[in-house]
């Protein structure tokens, strides 16, 4: 399955199509004979040695018209600055309600908020404000997109960066503990901890962790 993200690594003026990609490191990570052939699993990749701190920011949108602002919204493309469809796999935190969210069969999932924030707890995740008024009434490009596979050249699927490979997948950044060690995250801050073995998700207020 095709597997989109909207990342705030960087601002693209551009469409820009690329391979195999590391950040942060000189190169995807190798399998075996001897760690000599890249890894063909691996779409894109980020810095996971042991003393890693930092997560992959995703953008901040919203799923409502006009709220917060009319930009940002991802339930129409006439209103937003990303133009067609949102497809199954994108990722958002939404400035609506301050959640964490993936598109699944059409339809947004939260990964934050609304949740115990561990199994039989009855205190719920709150909120407190983002402050978006930094990114307020600005618009990304029109033709603003970086496709990473084979097909990135085509490839037509909405988004700021998209994954075109059916068979390569996003490796996230490994954090020890991220809700411990990732000082002072962004809103929307997402990272796998090699410490529990899970995904750990930061909505601006509080660390939601995900596992099988």
């Amino acid at each position: 399955m095709k597997k989109t993200f909207f990342l705030a690594i960087a601002i693209f003026s551009s469409a820009i199509a690329m391979a195999q990609v590391a950040i942060g490191k000189s190169e995807v990570s190798k399998i075996q004979p001897a760690n000599s052939i890249t890894n063909p699993s691996i779409s894109l990749e980020f810095y996971d040695n042991a003393d890693n701190t930092k997560g992959l920011v995703l953008p901040w949108t919203s799923t409502v018209n006009n709220q917060p602002v009319a930009y940002n919204c991802t339930t129409d493309a006439g209103y937003r600055g990303m133009q067609g469809t949102v497809v199954d796999g994108t990722i958002i935190l939404d400035l609506s309600d301050k959640k964490v969210k993936y598109m699944r069969n059409g339809a947004w999932s939260p990964l934050t908020g609304d949740l115990p924030l561990t199994a039989g707890a009855t205190t719920y995740n709150t909120f407190n404000a983002i402050d978006s008024s930094m990114q307020d009434n600005k618009k990304e490009g029109a033709n603003a997109k970086a496709a990473i596979g084979t097909n990135g050249a085509t490839d037509t699927t909405s988004g700021i960066l998209v994954l075109t490979d059916t068979d390569k997948a996003m490796v996230l950044p490994k954090v020890a503990s991220p809700h411990l060690n990732i000082k002072n995250p962004t809103p929307g801050t997402m990272a796998y901890d090699t410490t529990k073995k899970q995904l750990a998700v930061y909505n601006g207020t509080v660390w939601s962790f995900w596992k099988p």
